[in-house]
């Protein structure tokens, strides 16, 4: 029996790395997800194939259970590695998907281009986490690490307000629909971005006054969340970029690549790649399409609402 589970992709507007330590973090879930699809097969081992989202298959390859069992893969950092990593923990939450059965025909389909960073790995884990009833944050701190905000996104179909407490996950959906976001735009660098080297970096970069730093990203956060008008909004947002930009002594966006642009640009997660967000009074088509960018995409084509 053929079994299909779903996961929304993410973008992260506010509270990137801080939400690491506890900080709250806005953060919107995608209209394009991945599908997870189990069928039986034969053999004690998973014959796995994964589509990009233009339907070529990005990566085929078998996996044995015993390689599951023992996570034994002799390949490092390699995505055959990385599979049986999450397969291995999720066989010590839930061993039944292994002594249980005789095998797996599995197959992934990305909604999204995969080098979008939209949630390739974050869509991939909650939908294992489905599909095993088991616990997606729980699978992701064990395998990937991370805050565990994407997956918050992957559960909800509406925008969220995320942080961590004691390192236990807190969701709040909230509402967030002004009638601004015809000037919200998400440009896509075209240039992947380490989650893992940039959590390292900030993690070297930030300062003792951790504390103070959270409490002011709070405050930055409401006031993007409670933002009534399109002057606010970006006011807040550009505060929030200046904040991070002292915090990993690195530029912002804005002032290494767009620092003509008539408008405000937010990176959105790991600063240097994947999306930025674009605020302006203008169709910024033509500006973003003549630095070399041209994915330029509508805050109503992109976003859940």
């Amino acid at each position: 029996m053929k079994q299909t589970f779903y996961s929304n992709g993410k973008l992260l507007i506010t509270g990137e790395y801080l939400v690491l330590d506890g900080a709250k973090a806005f953060a919107l879930p995608t209209k394009l997800g991945q599908n997870l699809i189990i069928e039986k097969g034969p053999k004690k081992e998973i014959i796995w194939k994964s589509y990009d989202a233009d339907k070529s298959i990005w990566f085929e390859d078998s996996i044995s259970f015993s390689d599951i069992l023992n996570e034994r893969n002799s390949e490092s950092e390699s995505v055959k590695s990385t599979l049986i990593a999450i397969l291995h923990e999720a066989f010590i939450l839930n061993p039944d998907f292994i002594t249980l059965s005789e095998g797996y025909a599995i197959t992934t389909e990305l909604g999204f281009p995969k080098s979008w960073g939209l949630g390739t790995s974050s869509t991939l884990i909650n939908n294992i986490a489905q599909w095993l009833q088991i616990d997606a944050f729980t699978l992701l701190k064990n395998s990937f690490g991370g805050s565990g905000y994407d997956i918050a996104c992957a559960q909800n179909d509406t925008p969220i307000l995320y942080h961590l407490e004691q390192g236990k996950p807190i969701v709040e959906k909230v509402i967030f629909n002004p009638i601004f976001t015809e000037n919200i735009y998400f440009v896509y660098l075209n240039k992947k971005q380490s989650s893992k080297n940039a959590i390292a970096s900030y993690n070297i970069n930030k300062k003792n006054n951790l504390a103070r730093t959270i409490v002011l990203n709070d405050k930055t956060t409401f006031e993007v969340l409670k933002a009534t008008t399109l002057k606010s909004f970006a006011l807040a947002i550009e505060k929030h970029e200046a904040e991070m930009s002292i915090i990993l002594e690195m530029q912002t966006v804005k002032e290494s690549l767009f620092p003509d642009f008539n408008g405000v640009v937010k990176s959105l997660g790991a600063w240097g790649g994947d999306f930025v967000m674009a605020i302006t009074t203008e169709n910024p088509n033509e500006y973003f399409a003549s630095k070399g960018f041209g994915t330029i995409i509508p805050y109503g084509e992109m976003i859940l609402s």
